[in-house]
């Protein structure tokens, strides 16, 4: 199990199952890692609204189907009103129909639950850093599915080329570093990115980029 770098913020998750052996499960398997603590648990999407609201995780860890509200609206109403929690969707092949709206909600990656501990760990670092993560699987039925609006306005080549550190996962920390720019800097940039192709998302800029063939899947 990865130990966590003596300077490393501790990763504060929120887990959200209405089964309570997932949820136990999924405790204590991310109990064990040093850099990951589990603050909270939620059974249902009301509960998990209520409880990110007063614990303020980093990371959200979010069964889709689930009684009261489910996934996606609580996806929804977590980001609305704190931009800065990072939802993780956690969902099995059944419910792939769940998935483009947890990616539409604000959602900034999502893991098949037959996924290997290694790839929820990867997952969950990578939302913490506000990277986005998709199952190397399911991705490709993501962007099938995908719609991508129609480009009112040509992107510029610095905004292709930020637009395909996006769809690889970087943070605009890393995307600053690469290009040797300041962070404020990429951020205007992905905004101006976001604008143009009328997206909600760095998550479904990503899936643009995959879908008109900007970026690859590698």
């Amino acid at each position: 199990m990865t130990q966590s770098h003596p300077n490393a913020p501790t990763i504060r998750l929120l887990l959200v199952d209405d089964h309570d052996v997932v949820r136990q499960g999924l405790k204590m398997f991310l109990s064990l890692d040093e850099s990951l603590e589990i603050v909270g648990e939620a059974r249902n999407g009301a509960e998990a609204v209520t409880e990110a609201a007063r614990l303020r995780p980093d990371v959200v860890i979010m069964d889709l189907m689930m009684p009261v509200l489910d996934g996606v609206q609580a996806t929804r109403q977590i980001r609305a009103a704190q931009p800065e929690v990072e939802v993780l969707a956690l969902t099995s092949a059944l419910e792939e129909h769940k998935v483009n709206a947890a990616i539409q909600a604000g959602a900034s990656g999502y893991l098949l639950k037959d996924a290997s501990s290694d790839m929820l760990l990867t997952a969950i670092h990578h939302a913490a850093r506000g990277e986005v993560y998709l199952h190397p699987e399911a991705a490709q039925r993501l962007v099938r599915d995908f719609r991508s609006p129609e480009m009112r306005e040509h992107l510029t080549a610095r905004e292709v080329l930020i637009l395909q550190l996006m769809a690889r996962g970087h943070s605009n920390r890393t995307i600053a570093g690469e290009l040797g720019v300041g962070e404020p800097t990429v951020k205007t940039h992905v905004s101006r990115i976001l604008g143009k192709l009328e997206l909600e998302s760095r998550t479904q800029a990503a899936l643009y980029a995959l879908k008109a063939g900007i970026a690859t899947l590698e």
